[in-house]
């Protein structure tokens, strides 16, 4: 029997990412060493006390019925979170949603948002859901461009007026994955007045607050006067607390748009398994310090990327924020995916195409923190043996 498939399939390549999988494994198989920098899932461990948590609810039988509804107790340690950590204060519990992490709830909340055809601003380069969420709910996906020369900030005034005027939501990011760029205080009023002014739905992706250097501090949308009216925020546990096979995830922020996105979720799932909400009360309302020590880690593996490849001839920029660096390909290579075959195959460093994240990532390479000092070095060795920066 001859099968059709959707259209939208068309709009989704992988294939980088399978042959990069694909050529890892040969390398593993050759007994090659591998330094994967590719993928940004933490190595650390959750707090003892989250996994206790999680552990000892799933002991109790009660726990593995339709959860249907947040926890009262969840609902209460996000809004006391976000007031010890952001400054936000009275975040109502219907200004509060739960999600299978913020990928699920990207993917799905223009279907809350946006008929088919509205137009929704995403940034490039940008994170991939950002566009794959909209176009999978039939949105008109436009692009805001980000350069390094204003690192990597909207321009507001360059966004076209009559675009702006058509267009009914807008995601945003600081920091941002993947160019690793945090936002100035003085940009979320700009993009505040911006919403307004166009009645554009602001939905800001908050996942790397808690993972932010140079002494910058890690902020909320929502803690700007005005955001709520406008808009509403994705915070996610799993990078923060290292949570993030668990899927925990909250939108915060407008009441309106909670409300009817819980209405498009009520047709999807029937809540978050209770010992995941037990464990995320635990890691939002017990000791934070690992939070910090582990930014710090983080911070350590930023400069020694930076300093151990810029010292073999390589220039890699400090992260502002996030698990991860951003870098220009070195000189001699035609593109991003090009210049990722070669380092992979010659030193076993594998990194993402900037590509990957849009047409502006071109030139450019994401690594991932995902190594400790001493193998972030060890590996800047592997590429300086390797020849491959030598064109």
């Amino acid at each position: 029997m001859e099968m059709k498939f959707a259209d939208r399939l068309q709009q989704i390549d992988a294939g980088i990412f399978s042959e990069l999988n694909d050529r890892k494994n040969e390398l593993i198989a050759q007994g090659r060493k591998v330094y994967n920098m590719s993928i940004g899932t933490p190595d650390f461990k959750p707090a003892p006390h989250i996994m206790k948590a999680v552990s000892e609810a799933a002991m109790k039988p009660e726990n593995y019925k339709y959860s249907i509804t947040d926890l009262p107790e969840l609902l209460d340690a996000v809004s006391s979170h976000y007031e010890r950590r952001f400054g936000v204060k009275g975040i109502k519990h219907s200004e509060i949603m739960s999600l299978y992490g913020s990928q699920e709830g990207m993917a799905h909340v223009a279907l809350a948002l946006c008929n088919p055809g509205d137009i929704i601003l995403v940034p490039n380069p940008g994170y991939p859901v950002f566009s794959a969420g909209p176009m999978f709910c039939g949105a008109d996906v436009r692009t805001y461009d980000l350069h390094e020369e204003n690192g990597y900030l909207i321009e507001f005034d360059k966004i076209p007026e009559e675009l702006a005027r058509k267009a009914r939501c807008m995601i945003v990011s600081y920091p941002l994955n993947p160019v690793c760029a945090a936002a100035p205080d003085s940009f979320y009023p700009e993009l505040i007045a911006f919403a307004r002014k166009y009645h554009i739905i602001i939905l800001h992706d908050n996942a790397y607050s808690d993972i932010i250097y140079g002494g910058r501090t890690g902020r909320s949308f929502l803690s700007f006067e005005g955001a709520k009216e406008v808009g509403a925020e994705f915070y996610s546990l799993s990078k923060s607390y290292n949570y993030t096979g668990a899927r925990m995830s909250f939108l915060i922020g407008n009441e309106e748009i909670i409300k009817s996105f819980r209405q498009i979720r009520s047709q999807i799932d029937y809540g978050i398994y209770y010992p995941v909400q037990y464990g995320a009360i635990a890691a939002l309302t017990g000791p934070q310090e690992q939070v910090k020590v582990q930014c710090e880690e983080y911070d350590r593996r930023n400069h020694a990327l930076s300093e151990s490849m810029t010292e073999i001839g390589w220039k890699i920029p400090l992260s502002q924020g996030t698990m991860f660096s951003w870098a220009p390909i070195p000189e001699g290579f035609k593109n991003s995916v090009e210049f990722v075959r070669e380092l992979m195959d010659k030193s076993g460093l594998i990194v993402t195409p900037g590509s990957s994240f849009g047409s502006l990532g071109e030139g450019y390479v994401r690594l991932a923190l995902v190594l400790t000092p001493e193998e972030i070095r060890e590996a800047a060795q592997a590429v300086k043996k390797s020849g491959v920066l030598d064109r």
